[in-house]
């Protein structure tokens, strides 16, 4: 399971950069503009540089709205300022047929640029509360769009978490479905360490943080410490010894 962490600057990445070796890839967002905010061109250009060069940067497009030529040209400006992983979150979209439109839109701006790159179609497993696609669609939103990962987060960030809106058993079923479709899976929403059991079992291939690495677990007034990066990352490694060994253990 790879950690993602979400810096909303350049200052918080150098943080990031101190905790390096706990970490997978560095996440660029700006809180402030919502859960999948979009940040400005040179702040990805300036954690691009701050960061290890080993170490990936993704970039969240926004939530974006159904417009797809605006959100392709949104994708295209985060991979050429630097970003490997491009997520768009489909805040706007309200059926799977607008949700495909809008991915295969970004896929073909950000492949044509870079076609090592990789397109992540976001949901929200808390979509009921804002009216748009249905979190267990997005795996197939993905696949038929020609993404490489499919995503849940929250959008409304009001202290309820991933857990709170689609149950671990909901959760695994999308896991599957993204696997299924060759995909990768990623699960992120105010997850904190007590989530980490459920998050091994179910098998998700990346968890998304910002939260659980802050001053006192805020997002927004809280500032990530590279402490709590290496705290975060050591639970989830005894989890994954955990599993593992109880995977080789005889009944």
């Amino acid at each position: 399971m790879l950690l993602l962490i979400s810096p909303d600057g350049v200052e918080e990445a150098l943080d990031c950069a101190k905790a390096a070796e706990h970490l997978d890839i560095v996440d660029v967002k700006k809180p402030d503009e919502g859960s999948l905010g979009a940040n400005f061109p040179w702040v990805i250009r300036e954690i691009r540089d701050a960061v290890p060069a080993d170490k990936p940067v993704s970039a969240t497009v926004g939530d974006v709205p159904y417009k797809p030529g605006t959100v392709a040209q949104a994708a295209l400006g985060a991979v050429v300022s630097g970003a490997t992983y491009i997520k768009v979150g489909l805040y706007g979209c309200t059926t799977p047929d607008q949700a495909i439109d809008v991915m295969r839109g970004v896929v073909r701006a950000v492949k044509d640029h870079r076609p090592d790159a990789l397109v992540v179609a976001s949901g929200y497993a808390d979509a009921h509360r804002i009216g748009c696609v249905n979190p267990l669609a997005l795996p197939d939103i993905a696949h038929r769009s020609g993404c490489d990962a499919a995503m849940l987060d929250t959008a409304v960030k009001d202290g309820t978490g991933l857990f709170d809106h689609v149950q671990p058993d909901g959760c695994a079923e999308f896991v599957r479905r993204a696997h299924d479709a060759g995909l990768l899976a990623a699960l992120a929403g105010s997850v904190k360490v007590a989530d980490l059991g459920a998050l091994t079992r179910i098998g998700t291939d990346i968890v998304g943080v910002r939260g659980a690495v802050c001053d006192g677990g805020d997002r927004n007034a809280g500032r990530i410490r590279p402490h709590l990066v290496a705290a975060f990352r050591a639970e989830m490694d005894r989890h994954a010894g955990e599993r593992a060994a109880a995977a080789v253990t005889p009944a």
